[in-house]
């Protein structure tokens, strides 16, 4: 049974010089993190936050720590936990993202609002990337070095990874979760461990995944296992001629079922199930019918804190 504290506040923890993880516990649906990575007079934001108490609570935490706002906003995909508070820094920020995560922002909207009407998301807004890149992007906030990867179909079809090279920290966005369940609802199981490894040959130091505690390349070394271990059950539920449903209720997932928010792995076995019978790594499925499964698995809806 996964036990919660969605109790504490948010934090900002230094993980390198003048670098700094915005920490939201306890890293369940919409607890999302973000980044700060300052060079001199110039600053740039890794994501922003789900609701506008949420978000304007990271923009008060990092004033202290920049000379001015930041001038740069890199969103890693289009999640709304990442993405709805862009608009309180987008007047003095340019707001950096893949080009797929510009237009799949557009196309859903504030959909995620709708997902959890009980929370008090404030008076948030979509503010759209103004600057998007296909494979890479080097951003020179001072003396820093930022590298915007996009390492392939994961978490969706549009992540983006910050590797700061000189540092060796990594900001994965959702490709990787800490303490948390991975989620491939919108995205691939199979890219999931191909970029799994793209990230691996990084060789970071400090990961700063999108949900929980910061880590290391153990984080890494977790979400494979999960990944295989799903793979694993839809090949055997293929097998034995039942659905992802009723495989996710009969399955062990061993030491990866004290991860948070288990009931992911519906919708993981649905895009797993999906992929061994020869569908590509991001191929749009029914969200609306993974979704409700999930609810059913879990019971209910899971608990949303943002």
């Amino acid at each position: 049974m996964n036990t919660r504290n969605t109790h504490d506040t948010p934090r900002l923890q230094e993980v390198a010089e003048n670098v700094h993880a915005y920490i939201q516990p306890d890293g369940g649906w919409c607890l999302n993190n973000a980044g700060l990575i300052v060079g001199g007079n110039r600053s740039a934001l890794v994501d922003t936050a789900a609701t506008e108490a949420r978000a304007r609570a990271l923009k008060e935490a990092v004033a202290p720590l920049t000379a001015r706002p930041p001038q740069f906003v890199v969103n890693t995909h289009s999640h709304g936990d990442h993405t709805f508070g862009n608009y309180l820094f987008a007047d003095d920020a340019v707001v950096v993202s893949h080009e797929r995560t510009r237009t799949e922002m557009a196309d859903i909207g504030l959909h995620l609002t709708g997902l959890w009407p009980e929370v008090c998301w404030g008076d948030v807004s979509v503010e759209l990337p103004t600057l998007t890149f296909r494979d890479r992007l080097t951003l020179h906030i001072g003396d820093v070095t930022a590298e915007l990867l996009h390492p392939g179909i994961g978490h969706t079809t549009n992540d983006t990874v910050v590797w700061l090279p000189e540092q060796r920290v990594l900001f994965t966005g959702d490709l990787v979760m800490s303490g948390a369940t991975p989620f491939c609802l919108m995205g691939s199981v199979s890219g999931s461990l191909a970029v799994t490894e793209q990230l691996r040959a990084l060789d970071p130091v400090t990961v700063v995944a999108g949900h929980g505690p910061v880590g290391g390349p153990e984080l890494l070394d977790t979400t494979e296992g999960y990944l295989r271990r799903v793979q694993e059950i839809a090949r055997a539920g293929l097998a034995a001629g039942i659905g992802p449903l009723e495989a996710a209720r009969e399955a062990d997932l061993g030491e990866y079922a004290e991860l948070l928010d288990s009931e992911r792995l519906v919708p993981n076995l649905h895009r797993a199930y999906a992929e061994e019978k020869g569908a590509p790594p991001g191929r749009p499925l029914d969200i609306g019918l993974l979704f409700s499964e999930m609810i059913e698995y879990h019971g209910g809806l899971p608990a949303c804190h943002a």
